[in-house]
């Protein structure tokens, strides 16, 4: 049966599953946008195409399928780039369907023309310019096979005005593309596996490290049995955060430059590093030349261009984390290997020293001990955007499962926080979905807030208002001589107003300020109230909580120093 380009991407869409489509329609996708009014595939009008690919990722992330982004020419595609660089960067499978001039046009500098394949070359998997309408619906399928299938990230399909009116026939394709330059490797060596296994079994103080792509690729369950049946501590990522409870005895908490001090400790004094799915970024070695200095590294990573790459490895493997792992338990089940060597160490108090002291820290504590309540009911889905509310939320909220703890790690984009959950909130329309913003991060994306009522998505929102870009703002006072400049957030919006302004409920509660009427004097009661508020409320709602500027997000590495190199308080 013959279509246009148009209907046949909406029905190959279709034939893949997708439910929810995020974008804006411009002249250039309209027939795409004509084609989706006979569909059951809903779409997501959102009022910034970034905040739409922040919506598609977090959704990817929330239920490990693929987010659909449809945006429209020139400008409409460039406002994608850093949903794009966030969702390559954390590795997150996203397609993302973007309108074109025509074919006759291109390269004429028409209007609203835009070289959007080239301009996203270095953040995405791969990308496809369409020359005409045959090509369509067989790009369609392999941008979903490529986007989900070895290390996932962003795929980027470019249609022509003219190659969507086309006329094609319809043949759905393979389900599993035929693409002889892209074979992933799944199945690590045997070889290596087994001289991984003998190495792990001779460590006396071995540590698994967890990067975000034990959550990718489903192997939490094996991370936790490899753990538990060798008795070896596991410290995880950001990304990887809810890869094993937080309240599991051989949880050891959050490496890296924000990291706890007990957890740089595990893996500075590990004999053997088991690292799987991560890439060994500098937030989480400090100094690489003296990370782990006593260890033999061994490192399961699915992407080969990883392994070796910041890190000297001792015992590479390429292959997915859960079909290694399993492959890893399996070897380790022949070799001996004792349970109980040694436990992990935890560090409740990783963020404020000391914690008392520290108004913040005392806000995220009590969120805490109400969402862990929470958490015994109904599911919880967190989302962040990026600063140092990111970090405390990493630390001090206890999430025991994956994909339940939604950030930007490798990017740290402000403004992801609000379009993410309500990309989460899509996919699970009976979850509390929090994000926890900062006053910089908010107001990034804070259009969405009108998404989130034509929706009628009930996302809580906490902003954490400090006046500052507070992570910033404490590098500079601690390590340019105090000399803090432009990091001071002046004329922030009324939230409470704002809120009403889009016709949410809204509520804020001063900790921090003597001249709004605080007495400066926190209690876990008006904090748990507020909250206790935000969480019980029908639809969306604002949370507002002014805490003093000064709090400072400790303790970090020094810069440029090993991860036992910190600064511990102020």
């Amino acid at each position: 049966m013959k279509l246009n380009g148009a209907t046949a991407l909406v029905r190959a869409l279709e034939d893949l599953g997708v439910k929810h489509i995020f974008g804006l329609p411009g002249v250039q996708n309209s027939q795409v946008y004509d084609a989706l009014l006979d569909s059951p595939i809903e779409h997501v009008l959102v009022r910034h195409e970034q905040a739409a690919v922040h919506m598609a990722d977090g959704y990817a992330r929330a239920t490990g399928g693929t987010g659909v982004v449809l945006v429209t020419s020139g400008p409409g595609a460039t406002n994608t780039v850093t949903g794009i660089a966030t969702a390559y960067m954390d590795s997150v499978p996203v397609v993302v369907i973007t309108g074109q001039v025509p074919t006759t046009a291109m390269g004429t500098d028409a209007f609203q023309e835009a070289d959007i394949t080239t301009i996203t070359l270095p953040i995405t998997k791969h990308s496809y310019l369409l020359g005409n309408v045959d090509e369509l619906v067989p790009s369609v399928f392999e941008a979903f096979y490529l986007a989900s299938s070895g290390r996932p990230g962003p795929v980027l399909i470019d249609i022509p005005l003219n190659v969507a009116a086309g006329q094609a026939l319809y043949k759905r394709p393979a389900a599993k593309p035929s693409l002889p330059s892209y074979k992933p490797t799944i199945k690590g060596n045997a070889r290596q596996v087994k001289a991984a296994a003998e190495l792990i079994v001779s460590a006396a103080k071995p540590v698994l490290l967890a990067g975000g792509g034990v959550v990718s690729s489903g192997a939490s369950e094996a991370l936790v049995s490899l753990a538990e049946q060798n008795g070896i501590p596991v410290v995880s990522t950001l990304l990887a955060k809810g890869a094993i409870a937080s309240d599991h005895p051989l949880y050891g908490g959050q490496p890296g430059v924000y990291g706890t001090i007990a957890a740089n400790t595990l893996l500075q004094e590990a004999d053997v590093v088991i690292a799987v799915g991560t890439k060994f970024s500098e937030r989480i070695t400090g100094n690489a030349t003296e990370f782990a200095p006593q260890a033999q590294i061994i490192h399961i990573d699915i992407d080969p261009a990883e392994i070796g790459k910041n890190i000297r490895v001792d015992i590479p493997i390429v292959g997915d984390a859960n079909v290694v792992l399993a492959a890893l338990l399996e070897r380790l089940g022949t070799c001996g290997a004792s349970a109980g060597r040694i436990t992990g160490k935890k560090d409740k108090q990783s963020c404020s020293s000391p914690a008392p002291d520290n108004t913040t820290h005392q806000v995220f504590s009590v969120l805490n001990q109400l969402l862990s309540e929470r958490q015994q009911e109904s599911d919880v889905i967190i989302t962040t955007d990026v600063g140092q509310h990111q970090l405390w939320a990493s630390h001090l909220i206890d999430v025991d499962i994956p994909r339940r703890f939604l950030t930007s790690g490798g990017l740290g984009t402000m403004g992801f926080g609000l379009p993410a959950a309500l990309g989460a909130q899509l996919a699970y329309p009976e979850a509390l979905v929090l994000c926890i913003s900062g006053d910089g991060s908010f107001q990034m994306n804070l259009q969405e807030m009108a998404t989130a009522i034509a929706q009628k998505l009930p996302i809580k929102v906490a902003i954490i208002n400090n006046e500052s870009l507070g992570l910033v703002r404490q590098y500079q006072e601690l390590f340019l001589g105090q000399r803090v400049t432009q990091t001071h957030l002046e004329a922030l919006p009324n939230y409470v107003r704002l809120a009403g302004a889009y016709g949410w409920q809204g509520k804020s509660l001063c900790l921090g300020k003597l001249d709004q009427g605080s007495n400066n004097q926190a209690d876990d009661s008006s904090i748990k109230e507020a909250f206790s508020w935000l969480i019980e409320s029908v639809g969306p709602a604002l949370l507002e909580i002014v805490v003093p500027t000064e709090d400072l997000l400790t303790p970090f590495v020094k810069p440029g120093g090993s991860l036992l190199e910190v600064v511990e308080g102020a």
